[in-house]
């Protein structure tokens, strides 16, 4: 077969899906390239061509395809705004099937993205459920081991977790084991759940060589359960201040920004994390909204340290 992909996203950030199928196919002898409309439109027609976007707001593939079948997948397809909340929409996004799902990825087609890097989920889910997030919805309101290490990773220094929970998942301490074991250096890109911390993952985590580890602290009302675990997390980790990335989410209740905002920032800052303040719902704002000014001190790092209140950023 002859088989074409389009990455509606860009190829920004290497799309995973594509990998496997990519590898997939070649495995099965079937060839295996990039769709391009300018050398593609015209002559033979692809035998089936793989549509992918992770994103809601990326449009749509906006050309022809010149294929016989063509397959459109992905969260950007199965998530659509509704009232200014993003819905999913189930049955759009269709897991991969399994053989497909377990095979290595085809990291060649994202050589300077993937370069010395592994990229892959050891679990999937999370029994949380928060509003503004599709997870649950998406992918079951409960952590669970779906993978090996070496089902995507073959030696490489770096790895590149997508885990939404990973510590929340009951083989929470083989997936970690696994990763100390592999001495490469993790990024646990979506991030931890640091209500479900403990001394003892506490302590293994410590363990595993860290590019960056991503926390949220979603609701200031959670603040008596959260600080305490932030502070006994920060006497054990050796990990740099900038490397500790705690995700604060703002404009969900309401489009302006709130002291409460303002308190898990500077508390943040004040006690040895880096806060990253995700706008929800930010293409829907005007430019120049406050909310946006607020993403831009915070996540700006060398402003950051440097800026010590909001209040002075606006003054500038």
């Amino acid at each position: 077969m002859k088989i074409g992909l389009i990455d509606c996203d860009g190829h920004n950030y290497p799309n995973l899906p594509l990998m496997k199928l990519s590898a997939y196919h070649m495995k099965q002898g079937d060839s295996v390239e990039w769709y391009r409309p300018l050398f593609h439109n015209f002559g033979e027609p692809f035998d089936r061509v793989y549509c992918s976007k992770v994103f809601s707001f990326t449009p749509d593939y906006p050309y022809g395809i010149n294929a016989k079948e063509i397959i459109k997948r992905g969260s950007g397809y199965s998530i659509i705004l509704q009232g200014g909340v993003e819905t999913y929409i189930k049955g759009k996004d269709i897991d991969l099937p399994y053989e497909v799902e377990h095979t290595y990825p085809d990291y060649s087609l994202y050589p300077e993205l993937t370069k010395d890097t592994a990229f892959g989920f050891l679990t999937r889910g999370c029994p949380r459920g928060c509003h503004f997030c599709v997870v649950g919805k998406k992918e079951g309101l409960k952590s669970r081991k779906v993978a090996d290490l070496s089902e995507f990773w073959n030696g490489q220094k770096h790895i590149e977790l997508l885990d939404p929970n990973t510590i929340a998942c009951v083989d929470w301490k083989e997936c970690l084991q696994q990763l100390i074991d592999s001495k490469a250096r993790v990024n646990f890109n979506q991030g931890l759940d640091i209500r479900m911390m403990t001394e003892e993952k506490a302590e293994i985590l410590a363990k595993i060589p860290i590019d960056k580890i991503h926390f949220a602290w979603d609701r200031y009302e959670d603040k008596n359960l959260i600080q305490p675990k932030f502070k006994e997390f920060r006497k054990v980790s050796k990990a740099h201040s900038h490397d500790l990335q705690v995700y604060v989410i703002v404009g969900d209740r309401e489009r302006r920004i709130l002291p409460e905002d303002l308190y898990r920032i500077y508390w943040l800052r004040d006690n040895g994390y880096a806060p990253y303040v995700m706008v929800y719902n930010k293409g829907e704002l005007p430019k120049g909204h406050e909310l946006l000014k607020l993403q831009r001190w915070v996540n700006n790092r060398f402003i950051f340290w440097k800026v010590k209140t909001f209040e002075e950023y606006k003054a500038m």
